[in-house]
């Protein structure tokens, strides 16, 4: 896959695209990415993506921003692994969230991309004062040679709306199962191990600090996790994710995991922590000693919650 950090300056050949955050790159994008691959195989087109940075809502109001899912580098590696041709990153400033609705169509999308096939979602908007949407993109495409596709809502089994929206409620109420029903996979988040101040080492349960890129995820407390990248199988832990109010209060969220019957140095590499149980909140303990018990049963609670879902499925 080619990865452009800014859109070219003029079109190298005609393009499918479908644009959007893709925040999570959740089930209902992967159905748009689908969707974009067939029929970019169908008219001899590469497939391509555009997504923004930062997200446009961090840009105008960044105090009540979402909390982002995936970062970028994620994002990307994701729309790989689905096989796309390109990814697009647009620059989202000033300048840019001015355009009036028709320039970005003839400038952004004819000129610069080269765009003969575009697939956008039920609820795109575009330009200046988001005054585009999709009624113009059909309205201006024939005239500009693009063909104009609307992808429907796409629902769980359940008939609740996919978005990244709903994977942040079910995340944010502890509701990990929930969440994975609609990424399509547990929640995880990605991130190098760190050195820390080997606090969990004197309470006797040493803990990876995962330096995340998230300065806030979408969930927070303690929980039974799967470290993967350490060895050939994932790797069972309980892990923290918050503020340390019993140890230091830290600027920004801390992501710890206790490893289960595991022993290795494993600094410098980088891991994927898939959230899949929330034991509780975090809360702040009355010294360390009482610290160390409630990490004790919280160790406990992981290693039971890891037999029941092995005894529930085998061989996992």
């Amino acid at each position: 896959m080619r990865f452009f950090r800014a859109l070219p300056r003029s079109s190298d050949g005609g393009i499918a695209l479908t644009i959007g955050n893709f925040d999570g790159v959740h089930r209902g994008h992967e159905a748009m990415v689908a969707r974009l691959r067939s029929a970019a195989a169908a008219l001899g087109l590469p497939s391509a993506v555009m997504t923004f940075e930062p997200h446009p809502r961090e840009f105008f109001t960044p105090a009540a921003a979402p909390a982002r899912l995936t970062p970028l580098r994620e994002k990307v590696e994701r729309l790989a692994a689905l096989g796309v041709d390109r990814v697009y990153l647009c620059r989202f400033d000033a300048a840019f969230a001015a355009q009036p609705p028709e320039a970005f169509v003839e400038e952004v999308l004819v000129r610069r991309l080269g765009v003969r096939w575009l697939l956008v979602g039920d609820d795109f908007r575009f330009g200046a004062r988001r005054a585009g949407d999709a009624e113009l993109l059909r309205r201006l495409g024939p005239a500009v040679g693009m063909q104009i596709e609307h992808m429907g809502t796409v629902v769980t089994g359940e008939g609740l709306r996919i978005s990244s929206t709903a994977v942040r409620t079910a995340l944010a109420a502890g509701d990990l199962t929930g969440a994975a029903d609609l990424l399509g996979r547990p929640y995880a988040i990605a991130g190098r191990v760190v050195g820390g101040q080997r606090i969990g080492r004197q309470l006797g349960f040493p803990t990876a600090n995962v330096r995340m890129q998230l300065n806030r995820p979408p969930l927070m407390g303690i929980f039974a996790v799967e470290v993967h990248g350490l060895a050939d199988a994932p790797v069972a832990g309980a892990a923290s994710l918050g503020f340390r109010p019993t140890v230091t209060d830290v600027p920004r969220p801390v992501l710890e995991v206790f490893l289960l019957d595991f022993d290795r140095d494993i600094y410098g590499q980088r891991v994927q922590v898939a959230f899949l149980h929330k034991l509780r909140d975090e809360l702040k303990y009355d010294g360390l000693d009482a610290l160390k018990a409630q990490i004790a049963l919280d160790v406990q609670a992981t290693r039971h919650f890891f037999d029941r879902r092995g005894r529930r499925e085998p061989g996992a």
